[in-house]
């Protein structure tokens, strides 16, 4: 006879349950929706920029100005509230990059050269172009060290605004655009690491390589459970910023060494949790508490193990950070008060420098790089793309938002011109965004041909021939 579980909890009273379960449906479906993260963060983005424009705007500034401190004895941490999202929970960030970077290099779109070229050379030529016309437009000496704000492209919004034009957008351009903002993330963190990082320190390395040691000794030893590695992953964030390097580096480092091979798999996974139900089935009211107990532990091991750590973290953080962490950046840094911006010579350039390198210098970049690529056999377009792909492509990743935010931080310590270089970023994301709306609906067919297997380019040939 088969017993029907009931819907609800024994301790839950039914119309308040019901009214919560009805209220939070609308919310959950946002939640799933490609575009959300990138809804949120335009949302806070807006709440930041009205904040510090309003004549509320002392409090903005005075709320990310709150010291945080932690005292222990004679150890003590005393930071702004600004800092505690800027330095530590951008790490998390940080870290979700070095895991998808890992996860592409091990079984993705970077996995093989033939597969990596064509946004491998995109994502260099939209880094090079950008910087490249800063600094033909800001090339004064308290100016120039803003080139690699333009450099940067936010994946959360570039995703999203693909989605806004629906089936128009054929899926390998979703892929390109995926392997090419991750690459860009990698350059991005490169030059974080090598030009914006100044009055190294070799102790403060050795701290990171000690915590680098424990990952590995942990590893070695078999151990999988995600809390013993926080440790060693607070040693590393620790040593990287006392050698010098911005702590949120830490978080990449630790990333690319999270493994990415899976232990029991979805082969494992089935057949450990059928053995379990198996058990269970021959004689259920025979088996104790503590023997349910333990195949509920067994169930749950082989549900983590189903994923590697990589790929679980992966599923474990990304909302975290795609909703909290990113949109709580958004509203630390996107407030520029404009009132407070001198826009004087040396502003102009750096705004005029970022939105022309974001909002020309991207498509520009990524345009000339992959003619060059196919033109000498380095690399050839996926099938069913073309030029206009390539050219939504560009200007897509010319929404530069968080990471060039990011960048802008590092760049500049005169508070006038990482007013400008902020500015410069909000007009050019936004532009960005419009144009390349405007450019998919304009040049992209309403829905996607059933069978089309060929690009523009490969149809040319085949009538050529």
């Amino acid at each position: 006879m088969s017993t029907r579980t009931p819907s609800i909890p024994p301790e839950a009273w039914t119309p308040l349950l019901r009214a919560a379960r009805l209220a939070t449906r609308p919310l959950e479906r946002f939640l799933h929706i490609e575009a959300s993260s990138g809804i949120v963060l335009l949302i806070t983005a807006g709440l930041a920029m009205l904040w510090a424009n309003s004549p509320w705007a002392a409090s903005y500034h005075a709320l990310w100005h709150t010291p945080v401190g932690f005292h222990l004895g004679p150890f003590a941490i005393d930071r702004s509230l600004e800092w505690v999202v800027n330095d530590g929970f951008m790490a998390i960030f940080f870290f979700l990059v070095g895991l998808e970077i890992r996860r592409e290099m091990h079984a993705g779109e970077l996995s093989e050269l033939r597969r990596a070229a064509l946004p491998l050379v995109a994502a260099v030529g939209g880094m090079l172009v950008p910087a490249l016309l800063f600094l033909a437009i800001a090339h004064g000496p308290g100016v120039r060290s803003g080139w690699g704000v333009p450099m940067a492209t936010d994946i959360a919004f570039a995703v999203g605004i693909l989605a806004l034009l629906g089936k128009r957008v054929p899926p390998a351009l979703r892929v390109l655009l995926l392997a090419l903002a991750v690459i860009d993330d990698l350059g991005a963190i490169l030059v974080i690491a090598v030009f914006y990082s100044d009055g190294l320190s070799l102790s403060g390395f050795g701290i990171a390589l000690a915590g680098l040691a424990g990952i590995f000794v942990l590893q070695r030893f078999g151990v999988r459970a995600k809390a013993a590695y926080i440790v060693p992953g607070v040693v590393i964030w620790a040593g990287i910023a006392a050698a010098g390097v911005h702590p949120t580096i830490a978080g990449v480092l630790i990333g690319l060494v999270t493994p990415v091979k899976t232990w029991l798999g979805r082969r494992g996974f089935v057949d450990g949790v059928q053995k379990e139900l198996d058990e269970l089935r021959t004689n259920p009211d025979a088996r104790s508490t503590g023997e349910l107990a333990g195949s509920l532990k067994n169930v749950a091991a082989a549900r983590r193990e189903a994923l590697s750590p990589a790929e679980g973290l992966i599923a474990m953080l990304h909302p975290w950070v795609a909703f909290g962490i990113m949109p709580l950046f958004a509203l630390a840094n996107a407030g520029v008060s404009l009132g407070g911006v001198t826009f004087d010579a040396a502003a102009w350039q750096v705004t005029g420098g970022v939105a022309v390198g974001l909002l020309l210098g991207k498509p520009l970049g990524v345009l000339l790089a992959c003619a060059l690529a196919r033109k000498v056999g380095l690399a050839t377009m996926p099938v069913g793309l073309s030029t206009r792909h390539l050219l939504l492509l560009g200007t897509v990743a010319g929404v530069g938002f968080t990471m060039s935010l990011f960048i802008a931080q590092l760049a500049f310590h005169d508070l006038n011109l990482l007013g400008a270089a902020k500015t410069g970023v909000l007009l050019a994301s936004a532009a960005a965004s419009l144009v390349a709306l405007g450019l998919g609906k304009l040049l992209l067919p309403r829905e996607l041909p059933s069978g089309a297997a060929q690009s523009v380019d490969e149809a040319e040939t085949s009538t050529a021939t």
